[in-house]
């Protein structure tokens, strides 16, 4: 067994083992649809390794895949671990993601993180037996574009208001201060005070006031999906929401309508922690909900 770097010439071998992963939930993995545009071979903030089984490297015998980005200078982000079926339940995945880890330390990392559905119970264990702790809880509302929307407070940009509203609030304890990356997509980082700015120039960030700060959120990207049922669907991405009542929770969330109808979007992800009283104030928002939340872990590297 080795561990090497995954190269243009593996992807044969790998899509052979990615390419039914969540079959049995009726989806496709998007390993062998990017898979080239995923290793980036020459990008040193991140190392796709994979586990080589064959009696000469590199061969066509490979158990395992994943890869480590660093998000930040001390923030590492792990995603695409995958396993071969026949190579299961034999610590492959112990061994690559320990490898990952050296790799993200010698980075600079002291806090390594991945994403995992709240339906997928053996990533679950896995990631608990790799090194990973509980980490935080997130639920996607999901309100519907409207150019019509009429957010009942004022809406502005004020970065400096939404960061101390930010440092302040139950919402970011809940979510340890993280919210979607900026750059990486399907991953969570701690969101900044230079963040907010950006987003502001960019006119990116919807902070929500009557008095005071009492609510606010930012783009962070739109993106176009292959077409669904012969029509493309385009989202729109908010890094984080948070508020201080149900009242500012409905203008945020029509402050988003409002942004994502601006930019064409047809389907917005607003990023907000799990819990009951936020949710509630999201449907009394007439916001749909994700079905089910999403877990991150977190292992300490220091």
């Amino acid at each position: 067994m080795e561990i090497r770097p995954a190269r243009p010439e593996d992807y044969d071998a790998v899509a052979a083992f990615t390419r039914d992963t969540w079959a049995d939930r009726g989806g496709s993995d998007y390993i062998p649809h990017i898979y080239h545009e995923w290793i980036a071979p020459d990008d040193p903030t991140q190392a796709t390794l994979l586990v080589d089984m064959g009696d000469e490297t590199p061969s066509d015998d490979v158990a395992a895949i994943a890869q480590m980005v660093m998000l930040s200078e001390y923030e590492g982000w792990a995603q695409g671990m995958r396993v071969a079926p026949e190579y299961r339940e034999q610590g492959i995945a112990t061994k690559l993601t320990h490898a990952l880890f050296d790799w993200a330390r010698e980075q600079g990392a002291q806090r390594v993180r991945n994403m995992i559905h709240s339906w997928n119970v053996p990533s679950l264990a896995n990631a608990r037996h790799v090194g990973f702790d509980p980490g935080v809880e997130f639920r996607w509302a999901m309100p519907e574009p409207d150019a019509d929307a009429t957010p009942d407070y004022h809406v502005g940009d004020d970065a400096n208001a939404a960061w101390a509203l930010w440092t302040g609030s139950e919402m970011r304890t809940a979510l340890s201060g993280l919210a979607l990356d900026a750059d990486e997509s399907w991953a969570l980082s701690e969101l900044t005070r230079e963040q907010l700015h950006e987003a502001a120039d960019d006119d990116r960030l919807f902070v929500v006031s009557d008095d005071r700060a009492t609510g606010f959120t930012l783009r962070v990207r739109t993106y176009t999906r292959e077409p669904e049922d012969g029509a493309e669907v385009t989202w729109a991405e908010y890094a984080v929401a948070a508020w201080t009542d149900a009242d500012a929770c409905r203008a945020v969330m029509d402050a988003v309508r409002r942004d994502a109808a601006a930019v064409g979007a047809d389907r917005t992800r607003v990023l907000i922690p799990e819990s009951l009283r936020w949710l509630s104030d999201v449907s009394l928002a007439r916001s749909d909900l994700a079905e089910e939340p999403t877990f991150v872990m977190e292992a300490d590297l220091s």
